[in-house]
């Protein structure tokens, strides 16, 4: 009996099944990202023109006034100086315009987060007569300038004895359309199973509510919330009318009444305050930036 003991060929490596005479072509490879060069170059560009405003408030406020206004102004401060945030700081009562804003905002944020995540889920998953009408009457609404009804919701908040006080300032903005029709469009995108399954164990529908649906609208909620406090801490305008007393102020009023004077403006001191009134936001959006952005692709997708 004898035994062969020719050599074998070695077997190939592990995931190597093509054929050894074919080889990727060169003009293949990386041809996804240098084809498109042009696209990050566009792209470079709208980030650059985005963030160069941004940048330059935060090196102007470090500047002086003189400064500000040379011609042609200057990118790098000269001689940087903290002057106008001490000015900011020193003039301004920053304690109190900083919590009117921030409490008006935060009430505003929550009262959109509740009442529209509930009406929006009324409008996704419950049946009613006038549902149709009610969802039309949102839509429209989102069609209307808000200078329209500035008038008639100035004439509400004075009649109801309102003016000049915080819930004149965050009553109004309890509820938006655009949150109702955000979180209507993603309620919509929830599978309907977990309701019958919970109406089968017996929960109302308020349970359903908070303990079905909402922790499933993380992403909505993040997003509503963000943008909501966004427009609230920035709003000038209707603070500017219904806020009359100083104590009232928001930071948005306080800062152009007191860096505007009767002959100039202070735009080192308008520079700070910005850059100080833009951090709350900033630090909002790095928190929840994931939620958002998450928020953003998949609302309105079945």
């Amino acid at each position: 009996m004898s035994v062969d003991t020719a050599p074998r060929p070695l077997a190939p490596p592990p995931g190597d099944d093509e054929p050894s005479g074919r080889q990727p072509r060169l003009g293949m490879v990386g041809s996804g990202h240098g084809g498109h060069w042009w696209l990050y170059v566009i792209l470079t560009v709208a980030l650059i023109a985005v963030i160069a405003p941004f940048v330059w408030m935060i090196l102007g406020s470090f500047k002086s006034e003189g400064e500000l206004r040379q011609v042609p102004p200057t990118w790098w401060p000269e001689a940087a100086s903290l002057d106008n945030y001490t000015q900011l700081f020193s003039r301004l009562n920053f304690g109190q315009f900083f919590f009117n804003s921030a409490f008006v905002a935060v009430i505003v944020t929550l009262g959109n987060l509740i009442f529209c995540s509930m009406l929006g889920y009324a409008l996704a998953m419950l049946d009613f007569k006038g549902k149709r009408v009610i969802f039309v009457a949102v839509l429209g609404t989102l069609m209307i300038p808000g200078v329209v009804t500035f008038v008639p919701l100035f004439v509400l908040v004075a009649n109801a004895g309102l003016v000049d006080t915080l819930p004149g300032l965050f009553l109004p903005f309890l509820v938006s359309p655009f949150g109702v029709f955000l979180m209507r469009q993603f309620i919509l995108g929830l599978p309907k199973d977990l309701l019958d399954a919970g109406r089968i164990d017996g929960a109302g529908e308020l349970a359903i509510f908070g303990r079905i649906i909402l922790p499933l609208c993380g992403p909505a909620l993040a997003t509503l919330g963000i943008l909501t406090f966004l427009g609230s801490w920035n709003n000038f305008l209707w603070p500017l009318v219904v806020a009359q007393s100083e104590d009232k102020y928001t930071l948005p009023v306080a800062l152009a009444l007191y860096a505007t004077g009767q002959n100039s403006t202070n735009y080192g001191l308008l520079l700070a305050g910005a850059t100080v009134t833009i951090l709350p936001i900033l630090a909002i959006f790095l928190i929840f930036q994931r939620k958002f952005i998450e928020g953003i692709a998949t609302t309105g997708l079945k």
